[in-house]
């Protein structure tokens, strides 16, 4: 549909050659499927540096080591909690010269390595974190003991059960089962240490706050026995995760802390029809992602793109499809899947779509933007169908109907739109199979809103003088924000912006069901939010009269964004709704597979990751390529 690829992913180029966004767009670093499908395309591609200036992987993705998110103090002021993630050896998308790290153990490991080391940077006490020292002797008698005679009174002791801890699982899988009393006695203990401490000492408040976090996620492993069950961490996915963590001991600080709600719900739009006052998201999915964050990134934890995700993603693919002789029609949208059934099963016989444009059979859609191949922000020629209107799926513009059918035009389909679109190209699916009905009930998607800002002066003159930019956990509306100065050197620009910032949020259904213009909305609310928040981090924006300085804005050097139709609209993963996805395995009708994030498909969350993933058990499903065992991460616990 329309004139450029890429869906919610989709980016263009405007005015100056200013990258325009659906949002903001950070890849992680254990996003191991879709790196190593980007970095094989532009090896494939095989651009000339001396004509494209991102002409390889290197060139595309920079890393960021840094993390932050904000608490609101008692004082009404904002606290900034910047951290940065150390590197790690390799780059996701390498081949695993060792055991794969997506797995329980080593999930657990990592986790129980990580409070040792927390617990010991807060001890006065002369202890120790070698692991090693326990290799001798029998780690579960010593562990009994401390048990027994309580000598979990100091941090010191605590620090010991968590290296013994850390040496049976090494040992001993089988005996996992016990080790949750363990886990709520060093809960106990710490809480009595270190609470009332964290209360008046932001540093220690922020080290608590993970330890409690990390130790309510082990509480949970093993009190829902997750290492052995059949679902693995699905198995938890009715809860909320707040709701989990509450109920395996974490703290009521830990839960209202700015490090669960930026890291967990902002960053993934995890808000009952985008309402801020509703959290909503699906424990095991939670908690793999989490771990899986945190703990199996390799090079850095964050990876920015240098320019648009159109320019950097899907425009190298078009291009290395294109070459292999791949026909792309763009100006089709689809409008139905025909099913039917005979003596050899239920297919798919036709689909059927609206041909949007005249020029569609023969349309070029890039264009060169300083030598980088790039979507524009409307159709390349010029005719009065020919708008932007044309990515809408409530648009009406028709210049002929086509009807293909199977056989004559194709054998297999694999259906890779948004969820959102489903009922509107799936009405003959959905009169007919009861599972793909709840799909569309239970799978639920939530409108987003984002604006670009192009500034005259660099962070550090704005009044933001930390490291990094990559900030979550901020106040509604506008709660993520990333500096992406970096992308101003891709653009157009005769006098260049010495800085560039995205902002995002989910978008309320309540206020968009009470405005006539989502666009004007958004702008609305990117204005206040400008005019009485951004001061917090950005002091040095505020005017005399109290408000942003407007004049620190680059001529056309804003850009707003409300994705709030069908395929824009972002894939939630609410309690008890994973149930309800549906797997590119599956077999119902014989020559259609799915693909998208919204699918069942191992990782389960709205991400580039989970969208590769899917498409890998499409391909698995129509060849039997990749082999399973070959998508990382899929086998999840």
């Amino acid at each position: 549909m329309g004139w450029r690829l890429g869906g919610k992913g989709a980016s263009s180029r405007g005015v100056n050659g200013r990258v325009e966004e659906h949002g903001l767009h950070l890849w992680l670093g254990f996003y191991e499927n879709a790196f190593r499908l980007i970095r094989d395309c532009y090896e494939e591609l095989d651009r000339d540096p001396a004509s494209c200036p991102i002409a390889t992987f290197e060139d595309a993705f920079q890393m960021d080591d840094w993390v932050s998110v904000t608490d609101r103090l008692d004082s009404g002021e904002w606290d900034v909690w910047t951290a940065k993630f150390p590197r790690t050896p390799g780059l996701p998308g390498d081949p695993f010269s060792e055991s794969n790290p997506f797995h329980f153990h080593n999930y657990i490991r990592q986790a129980i390595r990580l409070l040792i080391e927390l617990f010991a940077s807060l001890s006065s006490e002369k202890v120790t974190a070698d692991t090693e020292k326990f290799a001798s002797g029998e780690p579960e008698e010593r562990l009994e003991r401390l048990l027994k005679v309580g000598q979990l009174a100091t941090t010191a002791a605590v620090v010991e059960a968590m290296a013994l801890l850390h040496t049976i699982i090494q040992r001993s899988p089988g005996s996992l089962a016990s080790l949750e009393g363990l886990i709520q006695r060093v809960q106990d203990t710490a809480r009595r240490h270190l609470h009332t401490l964290a209360l008046a000492d932001n540093e220690l408040r922020r080290i608590w706050t993970i330890a409690d976090l990390v130790l309510a996620c082990l509480r949970g492993v093993f009190r829902f026995s997750l290492y052995s069950h059949p679902n693995g961490f699905d198995a938890i996915n009715d809860y909320d995760w707040l709701a989990w963590l509450k109920l395996n001991g974490a703290d009521e600080t830990t839960l209202e802390s700015a490090f669960v709600r930026g890291s967990c719900y902002d960053l993934t739009f995890a808000f009952e029809k985008g309402d801020p006052e509703k959290p909503a998201f699906a424990a095991g999915v939670a908690l793999r992602c989490a771990l899986r964050m945190f703990f199996t990134y390799r090079g850095a934890v964050f990876y920015k793109m240098s320019a648009g995700m159109g320019e950097i993603v899907f425009a190298p693919i078009y291009e290395v499809l294109r070459r292999r002789g791949v026909t792309v029609k763009f100006f089709h949208k689809l409008t139905n899947v025909d099913i039917a059934e005979d003596g050899s099963g239920t297919h798919v016989s036709g689909l059927r779509f609206d041909i949007q444009a005249a020029d569609a059979h023969d349309y070029d859609p890039l264009v060169d933007v300083g030598g980088v191949p790039c979507w524009p922000e409307a159709p390349r020629f010029k005719q009065s169908s020919a708008s932007k209107d044309l990515e809408r799926q409530f648009d009406s513009t028709v210049v002929e109907k086509t009807h293909l059918k199977v056989t004559r035009d194709f054998d297999y389909v694999v259906l890779a739109v948004s969820l959102g679109t489903i009922p509107e190209v799936c009405g003959d699916i959905l009169e007919r199979d009861e599972k793909w009905r709840l799909m569309v009930e239970h799978v639920t998607t939530v409108g987003t809103q984002a604006f670009q800002l192009w500034l005259k002066e660099d962070m550090a003159s704005l009044g933001y003088k930390r490291p990094g930019g990559n900030l979550s956990g901020f106040v509604p509306p506008f709660d993520t924000w990333a500096d992406m100065t970096r992308v101003v050197e891709y653009e157009g620009w005769q006098d260049k912006p010495r800085s560039l910032a995205y902002f995002c949020s989910s978008l309320s259904e309540e206020q968009l069901a009470s405005s006539e213009n989502a666009s004007g909305l958004v702008q609305e609310n990117a204005r206040n939010f400008l005019d009485t928040q951004i001061y917090h981090l950005w002091p040095g924006v505020r005017g005399e009269d109290g408000k942003f300085r407007h004049d620190l804005v680059c001529d056309d050097g804003i850009y707003f964004r409300a994705n709030w139709e069908h395929s824009e609209r972002y894939v939630q993963s609410l309690p008890g709704s994973v149930r309800h996805r549906i797997s590119p395995l599956d077999r119902t009708y014989d020559n259609l597979s799915l693909a998208g994030d919204w699918t069942r498909n191992g990782l389960d969350a709205g991400c580039v990751e989970a969208a590769v993933i899917s498409g890998r058990l499409a391909a698995h499903a129509i060849s039997g390529l990749p082999l399973l065992e070959d998508i990382v991460g899929f086998d999840h616990p």
